[in-house]
């Protein structure tokens, strides 16, 4: 028959009952579905329970599976398996058990698999699939392990009702599974019809309901123009300013309002707001830079000003570079440094402030919970790197070489502002916030963040 079979086992610090309940939570298959791989879910029926099933369509580079599984032998809090029903294996059985061991439990993922074409397939295949398991479930039990051990590090929480703004966005999407594994409630804000739970608003034209904003604990306001493009036009400038400073207003004006007000309100800043000050360290407490970004970025925060006012605990997110395949900087990266072709940019000297993509949605989640946060939070790591010290670190990381560089002038002529406010600029930002208040970093050098987001382990 070919069966194959892979194993791993993972010691979670949590209950068997809390670690299954987990796995029942919307956003915690796409919580366990690694950046590199692109996953959509278009059909759903059921929950954990036997008969249940999802369809599943996973795109991983140039390459698409279509996929519908199904659940049997489910056990609370023993464990279930998933059965392919169609997809690209002969067959594939996934068991999820786990075993309670006093106060903390056992975790084995056990997957049976056959490959298509029999003896050839697996001699060609087999390698290459049981190298892919390997990195996934090392992601899948370590992002687990994370989640749970950040959730259970804030006894007596509550679970929230949360309104989300951006949450289709590059950060939003992955909170708010985060958020909904974890046990909380959230409903998008989203410009457009609401569908489903949504709420809708049209921030351009200043159109917010504020009965329905009325009952959430806390507000994430994510939303914005995304900053990155060839070049700033004038009205591409005027989208970026007039979508945060407009939409915040707006916002904090509606949350002002309302007869219950939500507890917390967090809200998108930037490192931008620093502007380009070479290599002096900065934090909480450094004074703005000069230039279009940091002037956006002040008027921006000033925009919360009537939550504040209302009493509302409101943190002004100041986040630096997201690091993640799945979108931002480094998927944009990607492409040339796989190809051999990537390297620093400008005289490669200028100091990147970034975060992992995962450190960043906790460390949301840390200004949500902690009531002694309020104002500006830097979001990056506690080691910013060098440009050069970064493309040498995942050309290694890759096996790839990474000694062509983008010169100054061409970056400027091909991207203008963009290029110097952003590429060529250079913010040293320390999270002196976080690091008072007992936030832990995951990964807090360049070398363990790359490796667990481009699963090169």
């Amino acid at each position: 028959m070919n069966i194959e079979t892979f194993v791993r086992l993972t010691r979670i610090e949590s209950s068997a009952e809390e670690v299954y309940a987990w796995h029942t939570r919307p956003g915690a298959l796409e919580r366990l579905t690694p950046p590199w791989i692109r996953l959509t879910i278009p059909g759903r029926t059921g929950g954990i329970e036997d008969g249940a099933r999802a369809s599943l369509v996973i795109r991983k580079g140039p390459f698409r599976f279509n996929w519908e599984v199904e659940h049997v032998d489910c056990v609370r809090p023993r464990g279930f398996t998933d059965v392919q029903v169609h997809g690209p294996f002969a067959e594939w059985r996934h068991t999820h058990a786990f075993e309670q061991d006093n106060a903390a439990c056992y975790l084995e993922d056990r997957v049976e698999y056959r490959i298509p074409l029999g003896s050839l397939g697996k001699l060609l295949a087999n390698a290459r699939v049981r190298t892919e398991l390997d990195r996934l479930f090392v992601y899948r039990h370590r992002i687990l392990s994370h989640d749970i051990a950040v959730h259970r590090a804030y006894p007596g929480t509550r679970t929230q009702r949360i309104l989300l703004t951006g949450a289709s966005g590059f950060i939003g999407r992955t909170l708010k599974h985060f958020l909904t594994a974890g046990g909380h409630t959230v409903i998008g804000l989203t410009r457009g019809p609401a569908s489903g739970d949504n709420i809708s608003w049209d921030p351009e034209n200043g159109q917010l309901d504020p009965a329905r904003l009325e009952g959430f604990d806390s507000v994430i306001h994510l939303a914005g123009e995304r900053i990155n493009a060839l070049r700033w036009t004038a009205s591409k400038k005027q989208r970026i300013y007039s979508s945060r400073v407009f939409g915040t207003r707006l916002l904090a004006e509606t949350l002002a309002k309302l007869d219950h007000p939500p507890e917390t309100f967090l809200s998108a800043s930037a490192i931008g707001y620093y502007g380009d000050r070479g290599a002096e360290t900065l934090d909480e407490d450094s004074p703005p830079g000069t230039g279009f970004l940091p002037d956006v970025c002040r008027k921006w925060e000033a925009a919360t000003q009537p939550a504040e006012e209302r009493g509302i605990r409101t943190v002004h997110l100041r986040t630096g570079i997201v690091l993640s395949p799945g979108g931002g900087a480094l998927a944009a990266m990607l492409p040339a440094f796989f190809s051999g072709a990537g390297g620093p940019i400008g005289s490669g000297y200028q100091f990147m402030s970034w975060i992992s993509m995962d450190d960043a949605i906790e460390a949301i989640y840390h200004a949500l919970l902690v009531p002694s946060l309020r104002g500006p939070v830097n979001l990056v790591a506690p080691t910013a790197s060098i440009n050069k010290d970064f493309a040498r670190m995942l050309g290694l990381i890759l096996g790839r070489p990474s000694v062509f560089p983008l010169p100054s002038g061409l970056a400027r002529v091909l991207m203008g502002e963009m290029a110097e406010e952003t590429l060529l600029a250079s913010t040293r930002v320390e999270p002196h916030r976080l690091q008072h208040t007992g936030f832990i970093f995951h990964f807090p050098d360049l070398e363990s963040a790359l490796r667990h987001l481009l699963g090169r382990t």
